[in-house]
């Protein structure tokens, strides 16, 4: 932001790198990562192991129990192992990359409609060499029976 600072929290399909849902905030609270594994649980279903990183809000018991409520195991990167939550990482890089630094948004209503045009071309329109150039929308649906969000 040309000022100030805002969060995002992304809900990713480890399998086929798909932005499933996110969210923005001006605050560190847990709220806006409810909302958004809320929104990934009604649109996509329940998820075997749902991966974190060990920030205050992942472990916050909001989230954790809305984890463990819809039977959902939890999964907490150990401290430095990003290598545990790559895809995600990589999906920051490419957010950083492609978009944020791109810009200076002038408002946090700015932020999101710009970062909403670019979760829309990172599933619809930008190949992925680890999916054999495919779009992670694509590779998503055509796997669909066999996807794990992380």
């Amino acid at each position: 932001m040309a000022r100030g600072f805002v969060y995002l929290v992304a809900v990713v399909d480890g399998f086929s790198r798909r932005v499933l849902s996110w969210r923005l905030s001006i605050t560190m609270d847990v709220d806006f990562c409810l909302e958004a594994v809320a929104e990934a649980l009604a649109r996509y279903g329940r998820p075997e192991i749902f991966n974190t990183d060990q920030g205050s809000q992942f472990t916050s018991t909001a989230l954790t129990g809305l984890l463990l409520d819809n039977a959902i195991a939890v999964s907490m990167d150990g401290r430095g192992a990003w290598r545990d939550n790559v895809f995600v990482e990589r999906l920051w890089r490419s957010v950083k990359y492609e978009e944020v630094y791109l810009r200076a948004y002038d408002s946090v209503g700015e932020a999101r409609a710009s970062l909403s045009r670019y979760f829309i071309f990172y599933n619809t329109k930008r190949p992925h060499s680890s999916l054999d150039a495919r779009t992670p929308e694509c590779f998503y649906y055509d796997h669909l029976p066999q996807t794990v969000a992380a």
